[in-house]
């Protein structure tokens, strides 16, 4: 019986082992979904970005000279505003991971006041260009930069409302190391969409 009971205690212990490494080499399901909703909007940026590339390449003039040219140098500095704000979203992942939440709560906001920031500007940037008469009638050059970049807006828009959710939990204290995926899932889309406006930058901004 004592023999029985101690092999019945060692396979408990193997399976309770099995267990927690079969469940480490799984993604969590949200991190899965939030990967898989990435993929498809790389399709859709590749598939935006594509005809975009054929049209400038084949344009005998892009931009076309009778329309206002595009602020780099602004732009440039809004670039790295949204860069800046992909370092202090990683500091807000390592900051819950070590059960700091206190600096959890200090980089969340700084990352969406930078992303805020970075919409603002990209909005006052638009206002401008309309009143020069840059619009999305004009042309296939006006049409592909309001779509491209008007997708980009969208997407951080978006990233910027789930991160403010995020946000507000924070400061109610629900997130710490036991509980640091809602943080880490967010973070994911938010890097995403901070790896997509360089290439955007220099497809559309750079001669």
């Amino acid at each position: 019986m004592a023999a029985k009971v101690k092999q019945f205690a060692i396979a408990s212990r193997w399976a309770s082992v099995y267990e927690r490494e079969t469940e480490a080499s799984f993604l969590p399901n949200g991190a899965l979904a939030i990967l898989m909703l990435i993929a498809s909007e790389m399709m859709l940026f590749s598939g935006l970005i594509g005809p975009f590339l054929v049209y400038k390449g084949t344009a005998p003039f892009w931009p076309p000279p009778n329309l206002p040219r595009l602020p780099v140098f602004v732009t440039s500095i809004n670039t790295a505003v949204l860069l800046l704000s992909a370092v202090t979203m990683f500091l807000a992942v390592r900051a819950v991971g070590r059960n700091q939440r206190r600096l959890l709560r200090r980089y969340l906001t700084v990352t969406g006041v930078l992303g805020v920031t970075f919409l603002t500007v990209q909005g006052s940037e638009w206002v401008s260009l309309l009143r020069h008469g840059l619009r999305l009638s004009s042309g296939t050059y006006g049409a592909t930069f309001y779509t491209l970049i008007g997708c980009h807006a969208a997407h951080v828009t978006a990233a910027v409302i789930w991160l403010s959710a995020v946000v507000i939990r924070a400061f109610q204290g629900r997130y710490g190391v036991r509980n640091a995926s809602p943080v880490q899932i967010c973070a994911m889309y938010w890097y995403f969409v901070c790896a997509v406006w360089p290439i955007l930058f220099v497809l559309v901004y750079l001669p």
